[in-house]
């Protein structure tokens, strides 16, 4: 084998006589991409055609091998939502083979081309590409009512526990704020409209994690999705904020608002409300999101040593500030934003 990533790497060795033992002839492996959890993926191309998986592969053809430490990550929840997207023929990889108490599954190649790489590149086409994604995320809700159910509860407790990210990680562990009996009233109320907010909404099938970066697009411009395993059953606009008030690009506020009004107006989970409460749904659920992101930005840099992702914080947290008119009951949170947060990251 001709690989290009020979660094001492015992999981990765492992995983490649994983892949020997399975069958596969492999001609290279290559880094593909990692994300924030402990998972990598790997990029695999085989010498000679494989035929004992789900799928027959030809020679030259390339796979995706992707490494989920079983002491650090529960692959089962990813077998189960591949398995349902693939039940409902979204796109999404495919699993072809998988040993979970190793932490080795094997995977479709969908590409390297993300979304955000796409809009980056050619930004007149967001319009375009943000209808199809948009459409995608209709599918996913519409063909996964069905599955839902199975799906864990998107429920207070654990949007509590993911508000409760930005307080500990960033405006305490990180900024080192001073955190007021004043400040924690206004805090706990704040939870509680955002809580609420969620839990009023049409519960559906959520992706939890769809944003540009987990869009992939081919060499046809159609887009598929990745790391679903966070998957759960939880609030109508959820998914549509990930992607509309995105962690890693920022569009004019104008445009996201009417993309958000085409969308949620074409939702059949939508058609018994009015637009002005969907857009309330809509823009207090990604505050929910923006403070969960900033959050977990900050512990991956502390926790994990991953300190990159603190470069998208202010513009995560930027968003919330266009909101200061609309939602005059963010005040506190929207002061706290521009008078604490956005100047101590800055420093």
């Amino acid at each position: 084998m001709s690989a290009t990533t020979r660094a001492v790497d015992p999981r990765l060795d492992e995983g490649v006589a994983w892949l020997h033992r399975i069958g596969l002839d492999v001609d290279a492996i290559d880094v593909a991409s990692a994300d924030a959890s402990f998972r990598r993926y790997f990029r695999v191309t085989l010498k000679s055609a494989w035929a004992d998986g789900a799928l027959p592969v030809d020679a030259g053809s390339t796979l995706i091998l992707m490494d989920a430490p079983p002491e650090q990550e529960d692959s089962e929840p990813f077998v189960a939502v591949a398995d349902q997207l693939a039940a409902m023929q979204l796109p999404a990889p495919r699993i072809l083979a998988a040993d979970l108490s190793l932490g080795y599954l094997l995977l479709t190649d969908l590409g390297n081309t993300s979304l955000l790489s796409v809009l980056e590149r050619e930004p007149a086409l967001a319009s375009v590409l943000y209808e199809q994604a948009g459409s995608l995320l209709h599918r996913l809700q519409m063909d996964g009512a069905v599955y839902s159910e199975q799906l864990p509860a998107y429920d207070e407790a654990l949007l509590l526990r993911e508000l409760a990210l930005f307080k500990d990680w960033l405006c305490l562990h990180h900024l080192g704020l001073d955190w007021s009996d004043k400040d924690e009233q206004a805090w706990r109320q704040l939870c509680r409209r955002l809580v609420n907010n969620a839990l009023s909404q049409p519960q559906v099938f959520v992706h939890r994690d769809y944003h540009s970066r987990n869009l992939m697009i081919d060499d046809k411009f159609s887009i598929s999705l990745i790391d679903f395993q966070d998957a759960v059953r939880g609030p109508l606009t959820y998914d549509i904020a990930s992607l509309l008030r995105d962690c890693y690009c920022r569009w004019p506020a104008a445009d996201v608002r009417a993309w958000a009004v085409d969308w949620l107006s074409a939702s059949p989970f939508a058609a018994r409300y009015s637009e002005t409460q969907g857009l309330r749904w809509f823009f207090l659920m990604s505050v929910q999101r923006h403070l969960k992101a900033a959050g977990i930005f900050a512990r991956l840099g502390h926790r994990d040593g991953k300190w990159q992702y603190l470069q998208d914080v202010p513009r995560t947290l930027g968003y919330i500030l266009e909101l200061d008119t609309e939602f005059p009951e963010l005040a506190w949170l929207t002061g706290l934003v521009r008078n604490r947060c956005l100047p101590g990251l800055s420093s």
